[in-house]
C-alpha cells in the first residue's frame, strides 16, 4: 500500500522577524513618493511654460503642427545632450530595462532625473514609471547601505519598486499585485504574506504620501455599467483580443525600430531623429497623442462623442507608433501610461462603431488587452483597466476577456530587449 505524502505549508514568520522591516519600508515609501511627485511636478511646470506662454509670446499656435514639430525635435536635442554629456549618460539603454530596474550608481541618477523631466515636458509618448523606479532603487540601495547597513541589501530594490508603483497609482493594491506576481516565479521561502509584508508597507506609504501631496485619480468618470449581458461578454472578448493583437504589432516591430535608430550610434543623432519622427506622427494624430497620456485620456472620456470612430482609431495607432519610436530612440521613460491611452482610444473607437458596446466596457477591455501585450503584467493590466472605470460589474468580464488576450501574448517576445538587441521572452 502506497504511502501518501502531504506537503506542509511553510511556517509563518513571527512578528519579531517582520517588525525590523517596518522603518526601512516607511522611509523608502515616503521618499519614493516624493521623488515621483517632484519629477512629475517639474515636468508639468516646464510643460505648461513650453506649451503655453512661450508659443504665445512667439506668435505661434501652441497646438500647431509647426510648434509640435519644433518642440519634439528640441526635446530630442536636449535629452541627447544629457545622455551625451552628463555623467552616467542618463543610465542604460531604456529599451533594455523594465519595471525591475538594476541598481544604478548614485552618479547616474541626476542625469536620469533631468532626462526624464525634459521628456515629460517636451511631449514624447512615454511615462515616468521606469526611470523613477530606477532612481528610487538606486537611492534606496545607496542610502540604505550607508545608514542601515544591517538591513539585507537585497531588500532595498524590492521596497523601492513597490513604493514607486504604489506612488504612481495612488494605491498599494497595484504594488501588492505586481510583487505577488514577481514572487510567483521565484523559489522564496516562507508564506506569501510574510514576503510581501515589507513591500506592501512601502507601497502603502508611497501611495498615502502621493494621495496627501498630489491627490491623483484614475477614475475617468465614465457611466457605470449595469448587469452584464451576453453581448457584453462578446464585446469584451473581441475588444481585448484586438487590443492585444494591435499591441503585439508594436512589440514585434520594437527590435527592428530600435536597431534602425541604433545605426546612428550617437545620442545627438538618435534622439533628434526620434524627435523628427515623433513630430511627423504628432502632425497625423494631433496634440492629444503627445505626452504620457493621462490627462489626455480624461479629455477623451469627458467628450466621447466629440470624435469619430476613424479619429479614435487614428489616435490609437499613432499613440502606439509614438510609444514605439520614443522607446526605441533613447528617450528615458516608461510604457504603461501611453499604452493605456492607446487602449482607451481603441475602446472608444469600438463604442463609436457599435453604440451597443458600453462606453466603460470598451475602454476597460481596450486598456486590458493593450497592457497585456506591452507590459506582460497580468495583475497590473487587470487592476489598471478596472480602476479607470470604477464599475464593479465589469470585473468578471475583464477576467474572462483576459484569457484569450493572454493566450495571444504569452510566450511571445516582450517589449524589452537584451543587451545584444534580441527581445526578452
Amino acid at each position: 500500500m502506497a504511502q501518501e505524502t502531504t506537503q506542509q505549508a511553510p511556517p509563518t514568520a513571527p512578528a519579531r522577524a517582520l517588525l525590523p522591516f517596518i522603518l526601512p519600508a516607511v522611509l523608502v515609501g515616503v521618499a519614493a513618493s516624493l521623488v515621483f511627485v517632484g519629477v512629475s511636478t517639474a515636468g508639468e511646470q516646464l510643460q505648461r511654460l513650453l506649451w503655453g506662454p512661450l508659443p504665445d509670446a512667439l506668435g505661434v499656435g501652441r497646438s500647431s503642427v509647426l510648434w509640435m514639430f519644433v518642440m519634439l525635435v528640441a526635446t530630442g536635442i536636449a535629452v541627447g545632450l544629457v545622455v551625451w554629456k552628463v555623467p552616467g549618460h542618463a543610465g542604460p539603454d531604456p529599451a533594455t530595462v523594465g519595471l525591475d530596474a538594476p541598481v544604478l550608481p548614485p552618479a547616474v541618477l541626476p542625469g536620469l532625473l533631468l532626462a526624464t523631466a525634459l521628456m515629460l515636458a517636451g511631449g514624447p509618448s512615454l511615462g515616468p514609471e521606469n526611470p523613477v523606479i530606477a532612481v528610487n532603487v538606486g537611492l534606496a540601495a545607496w542610502l540604505g547601505a550607508r545608514f542601515l547597513p544591517r538591513t539585507p541589501g537585497t531588500l532595498w530594490p524590492v521596497l523601492a519598486e513597490a513604493a514607486t508603483i504604489g506612488a504612481l497609482f495612488g494605491t498599494p493594491v497595484a504594488a501588492a499585485l505586481v510583487i505577488s506576481e514577481a514572487l510567483a516565479g521565484r523559489p522564496v521561502p516562507g508564506r506569501l504574506w510574510d514576503n510581501v509584508f515589507a513591500p506592501l508597507t512601502a507601497g502603502t506609504c508611497g501611495a498615502i504620501t502621493t494621495a496627501l501631496v498630489a491627490r491623483p485619480t484614475f477614475d475617468l468618470g465614465l457611466p457605470p455599467m449595469g448587469h452584464p449581458r451576453a453581448r457584453d461578454l462578446l464585446a469584451a472578448l473581441v475588444i481585448a483580443s484586438v487590443a492585444a493583437l494591435l499591441g503585439m504589432c508594436a512589440v514585434r516591430a520594437f527590435p527592428y525600430v530600435h536597431a534602425a535608430f541604433g545605426r546612428l550610434r550617437h545620442p545627438m543623432l538618435m534622439l533628434p531623429a526620434g524627435g523628427v519622427v515623433l513630430g511627423a506622427l504628432a502632425a497625423l494624430g494631433g496634440q492629444l497623442t503627445l505626452f504620457k497620456g493621462v490627462s489626455e485620456i480624461g479629455r477623451l472620456a469627458r467628450d466621447p462623442e466629440g470624435w469619430s470612430a476613424g479619429q479614435f482609431a487614428t489616435m490609437a495607432v499613432v499613440k502606439l507608433a509614438a510609444l514605439l519610436v520614443a522607446a526605441s530612440c533613447g528617450f528615458r521613460g516608461g510604457r504603461i501610461f501611453p499604452a493605456v491611452f492607446a487602449g482607451a482610444a481603441l475602446g472608444l473607437c469600438a463604442h463609436a462603431l457599435v453604440p451597443a458596446v458600453h462606453l466603460s466596457l470598451g475602454v476597460a477591455t481596450g486598456v486590458l488587452g493593450m497592457l497585456l501585450a506591452i507590459t506582460r503584467q497580468g495583475w497590473m493590466s487587470l487592476f489598471t483597466a478596472a480602476v479607470l472605470v470604477a464599475s464593479p460589474s465589469i470585473l468578471a468580464l475583464l477576467c474572462v476577456a483576459s484569457l484569450p488576450a493572454w493566450l495571444l501574448v504569452t510566450g511571445r517576445p516582450q517589449m524589452q530587449l537584451r543587451q545584444n538587441g534580441t527581445p526578452v521572452r
